[in-house]
């Protein structure tokens, strides 16, 4: 999928929608993990994926071949360098977002799996005068490195 623009204003106008869009997609999407919501964040999941990956296949093409926006008139490219910025912000702030969200989730997941263990008796074992192996049930409860 790629953009259908008809000369270099068109695309740069193009890309400064696109990339507004999915700022704000984005930026929804961090609000939603700060407040502890992230089922409201999956809610856009595919729009943001579809936009992102269009975003991705359009910054490359322009990366590439700077010519096909090198026609606009400046204040137009200024205007998408300042929407690319915030772009860039809004991911920054999207990272910090997932990030805490990564260290609570860990964290209750450990917080369990260390409550099943201690919670977990003693078993006569197997056989005759066995006795049963403190195990730590961590290992099949907690994957460290997910």
């Amino acid at each position: 999928m790629a953009l259908d623009a008809h000369d270099a204003a068109d695309r740069v106008g193009q890309l400064i929608i696109l990339t507004e869009r999915l700022t704000g997609l984005i930026a929804d999407q961090a609000l939603a993990f700060e407040q502890r919501r992230p089922q409201a964040a999956a809610a856009q999941l595919e729009e943001t994926s579809r936009l992102a990956n269009l975003y991705r296949h359009e910054s490359s093409r322009v990366r590439a071949q700077p010519a096909l926006i090198a026609g606009a008139p400046m204040a137009q490219r200024l205007a998408l360098m300042r929407a690319t910025e915030g772009f860039d912000a809004v991911l920054a702030r999207q990272g910090r977002a997932l990030e805490a969200a990564r260290t609570v989730t860990e964290g209750l997941v450990k917080a369990i799996a260390d409550e099943v263990v201690s919670q977990r008796s003693a078993g006569p074992g197997y056989g005759p005068g066995a006795t049963a192996v403190d195990a730590d049930a961590r290992a099949v409860t907690l994957n460290r490195s997910a």
